[in-house]
């Protein structure tokens, strides 16, 4: 009887041990498995945060990137390149030409099947508002010279653009107006040598007109000193508390005779007591030019109005009203460019440098004021000058 019972023990003892055995094995599994799920959520992590990075690193650079696979289709590309094309998400898996439907860059992608690089290549973007970039590509290739994708940087080099356009316009501007003047002298001075000088009505007639002339050339030079002097902060402006009705008293005096001549009645309803914060010449130099331009640009037998009101506790705004034939919209976001002209034939008849608003801009922001214009065409044109009040 004692053998079944001890081989009834041995059994249990057996199966205990083979339970315990495969309880710690299952422990030890679960451990494992426990530090491997722990080991790949970890560089789940990691992998994520390095490609948040990537991303953060990619949408934070002001240069456009494209990267292309070998089938020339799009697998990467950052917020600046979406911004420069306004195009939406979702560029992954198209192609240059489907994602921003310009020929010009699926041609750069198409000389990379043949070059390594195509450099400096610039391309023009449609749009409200006209943009230019400057495109580098380059083929990516493996050891054995196979083509594995492309790489497209974009440079937005519209500032340039528009830097380089300015300049080459006043030059051309510049050279334009110094020469209308000089041509006139000249003519004038010739005619005058060749046996005019000898009848004094003649003589007398050229000569004014070789003074109106030499003082247009004076006063393009000086608005050119100036503009240039603002533009380099080399001026100092004498700032101090100001009686603004003196200032606008002043320029209705200078300009009577010219709105005379014009049939054009000049008014202002500003106070005695208001005041601003300027210089005072260079503020009659401001209001000069924009009384005097709603007297030349505004209606013959019209009228100029000059008035005031206090915006809040730190600024007043002063508007200048005439009833002439307008500004045209598109034109009104210009108005402010040197020698920009509305209306070039008349601008030419009536003389003036193109200049006098880009000073008055100048000027204006030099005393921390703010400037601009409305208009409606065949009603007129009013500018809106904000300067501050004295502390």
């Amino acid at each position: 009887m004692i053998w079944p019972v001890l081989t009834f023990v041995a059994l249990a003892l057996a199966v205990g041990v083979h339970l315990w055995w495969q309880h710690r094995f299952i422990v030890r599994e679960l451990a494992h498995q426990k530090e491997i799920n722990a080991m790949r959520e970890k560089q789940r992590s990691s992998t994520e945060a390095l490609q948040a990075q990537q991303t953060a690193l990619f949408n934070s650079m002001t240069e456009g990137l494209l990267v292309l696979d070998e089938r020339d289709t799009i697998q990467m590309s950052n917020r600046a390149v979406q911004e420069f094309f306004n195009a939406a998400n979702g560029l992954t898996g198209k192609t240059v030409l489907e994602a921003f439907r310009l020929h010009s860059l699926a041609e750069i992608v198409e000389r990379l099947k043949t070059e390594r690089q195509v450099l400096d290549y610039e391309v023009e973007v449609p749009g409200l508002k006209s943009r230019w970039l400057q495109i580098n590509a380059s083929s990516i290739v493996d050891d054995g010279n196979q083509r594995l994708g492309a790489v497209l940087v974009f440079h937005d080099v519209s500032r340039l653009k528009t830097l380089e356009n300015t300049r080459r316009d006043f030059v051309a501007n510049v050279s334009h107006e110094l020469r209308t003047p000089l041509s006139m002298i000249k003519g004038f001075a010739e005619t005058l040598l060749g046996g005019a000088m000898n009848d004094p009505a003649v003589s007398t007639r050229f000569a004014q007109m070789i003074e109106k002339h030499a003082d247009r050339l004076a006063h393009l030079i000086d608005d050119l000193l100036t503009i240039s002097h603002l533009e380099g902060e080399r001026i100092t402006l004498a700032i101090r508390p100001i009686h603004l009705k003196q200032i606008v008293d002043a320029v209705f005096e200078d300009l009577r005779s010219r709105a005379e001549s014009q049939c054009v009645t000049m008014t202002s309803d500003i106070v005695e007591e208001m005041m601003v914060n300027g210089d005072a010449d260079r503020l009659k130099q401001v209001f000069w030019n924009l009384i005097e331009n709603a007297i030349k640009y505004g209606r013959k037998n019209g009228r100029v109005t000059v008035s005031a009101a206090q915006r809040n506790s730190e600024a007043v705004e002063i508007s200048i009203a005439d009833d002439g034939c307008g500004i045209p919209a598109d034109a009104l976001p210009r108005i402010f460019e040197r020698f920009y002209r509305v209306d070039k034939a008349r601008s030419r008849e009536t003389g003036g440098t193109g200049l006098g608003l880009a000073i008055v801009k100048h000027i204006i922001q030099s005393h921390d004021g703010k400037i601009r214009a409305e208009s409606v065409l065949d009603q007129g044109t009013t500018f809106f000058v904000e300067l501050p009040t004295p502390k």
